[in-house]
């Protein structure tokens, strides 16, 4: 064979696979937009015509759909309760934590709508023929589970120097009253110089969990989602058209499950943040 003829083979052999990483689209001046930063804006932009249908028509009794979300959310604040303890606290974070539970329950089922994933256009890339889909699942990208995650982290301890002040919430990782309670109470109790020194030693550990919360959320949810999508497109390969329907229903499932589970993480961030340290 020629080198011709390899250069053509070469050029018109097509290469797609799932990637760890979003792959561009296009660039809005200094901005390059990613097929799941495309995606996720199309989840936003549906909850967003979402809200506003549904704020339209919302009745003093509801009927039909209005019945139906409204059953939804008690059933949210029930679990909620079980959290937080009280359904105050639930009503406080709700629409923050509900929030994160729509938008990761959207962009992981659309990962799986068709088209996702498979409409895109082809690239010249190392001498291959690469396609890049137009559309990716949001939450199978890490960057977007570490944005999600991050803003939860950082909400919890916003919500907490607002709930017990900002001195006793910043005692809670850098315990300098256990520091300075040291040299008034050693008289009293001598084991005052043991216990609290462990209390500070604690806290610098609390600033480690606080970093690991993060990484936790992000990769757990990046893991299951985008796993979920190479499995799809593996039975997808092997038989097209019947063996892929069980393992869709089962990532439908999982979808929510990891909505869920995320949510409910960041419930208990909430509440463990806004709760005093001697409770």
């Amino acid at each position: 064979m020629s080198k011709t003829d390899s250069d053509i083979i070469q050029h018109t052999e097509l290469v797609h696979e799932h990637t760890l990483f979003a792959e561009p689209i296009f660039e809005f001046g200094h901005f390059t937009v990613t097929n799941s930063i495309l995606n996720s804006w199309i989840v936003v932009l549906i909850v967003i015509i979402a809200c506003y249908v549904l704020k339209n028509k919302i009745k003093e009794v509801p009927r039909g759909a209005q019945n139906a979300l409204e059953m939804v959310v008690e059933a949210f604040l029930k679990i909620f309760d079980g959290v937080t303890g009280s359904r105050e606290r639930s009503m406080k974070f709700f629409p923050f934590v509900f929030t994160f539970f729509i938008f990761i329950l959207l962009s992981n089922w659309m990962g799986l709508l068709p088209g996702i994933g498979s409409i895109g256009q082809v690239v010249l890339h190392d001498g291959h023929n690469v396609f890049i889909p137009y559309f990716r699942g949001g939450t199978a990208d890490v960057n977007t589970t570490l944005a999600l995650a991050i803003i939860g982290v950082v909400a919890s301890h916003i919500f907490g120097v607002v709930a017990i002040g900002i001195w006793k919430y910043f005692n809670k990782f850098v315990n300098i009253n256990a520091l300075l309670e040291i040299p008034r109470k050693i008289k009293k109790d001598p084991t005052i110089i043991i216990v609290n020194p462990i209390k500070i030693f604690v806290g610098l550990i609390e600033i480690i969990g606080e970093i690991a919360k993060v990484a936790s959320l992000s990769f757990r949810l990046f893991g299951n989602i985008f796993a979920g999508e190479v499995l799809l497109a593996s039975m997808a390969a092997i038989f097209a058209f019947v063996l892929p329907i069980p393992f869709i229903f089962l990532e439908i499932v999982v979808g929510i499950v990891q909505a869920l589970i995320f949510s409910i993480l960041i419930l208990a961030y909430l509440t463990m943040a806004t709760s005093a340290e001697e409770h």
